[in-house]
């Protein structure tokens, strides 16, 4: 096994292990919230929907990588090839969408009710749920034209025409439909990116203006006004890191979209920062919770 090989390979197994661990000590945190009959924020219903899309995006890309790096061969077939890229695209666009909607909400949360979104404020956690059941139903028709072009390695009978992606194969056209195809796929992300773009801008400024307002005034509710604008900040920071990411991700989705042949670098490089987000993201969120911290390190 090459040296390069061996070193990648430890690096998704490292983001594999990591990113799992994390997820799921999230998630048993919040489980652990609703068995002992906690009250759940709407927040916490968009943030176990974003947990379980960053596991299926590590369990559906991290694992495969790994096992291809380290040399550990196998027939996935075209079954199994088409499941996997599937099961990434969706875990990935409800990873994207709940960040988005996690987003829209919290400036929707902290905005003023004297505001003209006073009556949204007032009715957006009713249709919380309805609004994750629509992220996951447009995520699985969106990406379901993706698996018809994704086969098995072994399968191949024309290989010059396929592109390789190590575990697994894609059939090739030309660079204007494969543009087109990727312009088509990237849409919904855009506009969630703007959307989340616009949200935290919002966020930034009412925190902004609240802390001017709030300077040099002693308040009675000091500590929910506290709990508030730390929730704000966790979420700008998810954002912030998820907003990074993804934009070197883009890029490299962009340049895999136009090379016929890509490089044994550019696919590793794509797939370690497509792995960051779901990785980073439960630690952000416990960093900045004392008690899911206290509760899932321990």
């Amino acid at each position: 096994m090459a040296a390069r090989d061996l070193a990648i390979g430890m690096i998704f197994l490292v983001q594999t292990t990591v990113g799992i661990l994390g997820n799921s000590s999230l998630l048993s945190y919040y489980l652990f919230l609703c068995l002992t009959g906690c009250r759940s924020r709407p927040i916490d219903l968009i943030l176990k929907h974003l947990i379980v899309g960053n596991s299926l995006v590590i369990l559906a890309k991290g694992v495969p990588q790994t096992r291809a790096a380290l040399g550990l061969r196998h027939s996935l077939g075209d079954l199994g090839c088409k499941l996997l890229f599937y099961v990434h695209r969706v875990g990935r666009g409800v990873s994207i969408s709940t960040t988005c909607l996690l987003s829209v909400l919290q400036a929707v949360i902290i905005s003023p009710w004297t505001s003209r979104w006073a009556e949204l404020k007032w009715n957006a956690p009713k249709y919380v749920s309805t609004s994750i059941s629509l992220c996951w139903i447009l995520q699985m028709l969106v990406n379901v034209i993706f698996p018809i072009y994704i086969t098995g390695k072994l399968s191949n009978k024309n290989i010059t025409n396929n592109k390789d992606f190590r575990y697994c194969s894609t059939v090739r056209h030309d660079k204007a439909t494969d543009s087109a195809f990727a312009a088509l796929l990237s849409f919904p992300d855009v506009v969630c990116l703007g959307l989340m773009l616009g949200a935290s801008s919002c966020m930034v400024l009412i925190l902004h203006r609240h802390k001017q307002r709030v300077q040099h005034i002693r308040t009675t509710n000091a500590s929910h006004q506290y709990s508030e604008s730390r929730a704000t900040k966790t979420i700008l920071l998810l954002v912030s890191t998820f907003v990074g990411f993804y934009m070197l991700s883009a890029i490299f989705q962009v340049t895999l979209s136009v090379v016929d042949n890509p490089s044994w670098f550019l696919l590793s490089t794509n797939s370690v920062i497509t792995l960051c987000f779901p990785t980073v993201s439960p630690y952000v969120l416990m960093c900045r919770d004392s008690r899911a911290s206290r509760l899932c390190f321990a």
